[in-house]
């Protein structure tokens, strides 16, 4: 049974920071990108950043870049967001995403979600 258990979530005050971890079960990690994905209610699941198998190459909204940084363990299976310089608009449901490197049809798993708000 495959598993993505997010945690880290919270309140935090503007400026401040968060890390956010996935720990994943029941798949063989490096075979998988990992992603972060974000969700305010009534809109749309948006990509937030993603890292290769190995983390050699990582991606990120632009609305994230130079503030949020994407790194994984494949030793313990874990994948991190580390969110700095959080802004209101950063307030979302935080989501983690597994997905094969060959085809998503092979695998694309999702976590439950991990609040984050940012507010004074």
């Amino acid at each position: 049974q495959v598993q993505l258990v997010e945690s880290g979530g919270g309140l935090v005050p503007p400026g401040g920071s968060l890390t956010l971890s996935c720990a994943a079960s029941g798949i063989t990690f490096g075979d998988y990108f990992m992603n972060w994905y974000r969700q305010v209610p009534g809109k749309e699941r948006n990509l937030v950043a993603g890292i290769t198998r190995f983390g050699s190459n990582t991606n990120y909204a632009d609305s994230v870049k130079g503030r949020f940084s994407i790194s994984r363990d494949n030793a313990d299976n874990t994948v991190h967001l580390q969110m700095n310089s959080l802004k209101p608009e950063d307030t979302a449901v935080y989501y983690c995403n597994a997905r094969h490197h060959v085809d998503p049809s092979l695998g694309d798993y999702w976590g439950e979600g991990t609040l984050v708000a940012v507010s004074s």
